[in-house]
């Protein structure tokens, strides 16, 4: 009967040393499971903090230059403006001095393409965008419809695809 008492005595340690295991265990399992969930959140931040550096980056690469740009389309206005105030006679006289106009004209339209700068030149009739063209005046014109663009004063520019200067037009009115 001593043994039978003392067996069962060593069953119940047992049974307790298995539950204190299993308590045990399941605090590490949660323990881990913790861990391995701030680890996924911790590589999920440094991934997100990578993709935001890299966009940044090639967002200073494009449009670093913003300010240079706009500082170039008064010269880009003027130029254009010094072309077609010339006229026939001053054409003939002074030959030269127009073709060097016209040459430099054309190479700063082609650094500025080359740069990411593309021109927004509305045709006359197209419909007014507000978020491309700025309306400087409104007129009715006969054969017109409202909204359409009836004369483009200034040319605008877009930077790759930002808008740098919209495009400055006039617009036609409901036609009295």
């Amino acid at each position: 009967m001593v043994q039978e008492q003392a067996a069962s005595e060593q069953i119940d340690v047992e049974d307790l040393g298995t539950s204190v295991l299993e308590d045990e265990i399941e605090v590490l399992r949660a323990e881990r499971d913790d861990m391995r969930d701030k680890f996924m959140r911790a590589l999920a931040d440094a991934e997100n903090s990578r993709k935001r550096a890299d966009r940044d980056r090639r967002e200073a690469e494009q449009y670093g230059s913003t300010r240079l740009a706009r500082d170039l389309l008064p010269v880009f206005d003027n130029l254009n403006r010094a072309l077609n105030a010339v006229g026939d006679e001053q054409r003939s006289n002074a030959a030269a001095l127009i073709e060097g106009v016209e040459l430099t004209l054309r190479e700063l339209t082609t650094v500025m393409t080359r740069h990411g700068m593309k021109p927004i030149a509305p045709a006359i009739g197209e419909m007014f965008d507000p978020q491309l063209h700025q309306a400087m005046f409104e007129a009715p014109v006969e054969g017109t419809k409202a909204g359409q663009i009836i004369q483009m004063m200034t040319e605008g520019f877009m930077l790759h695809d930002r808008l740098l200067r919209p495009a400055q037009v006039g617009v036609s009115s409901t036609p009295g």
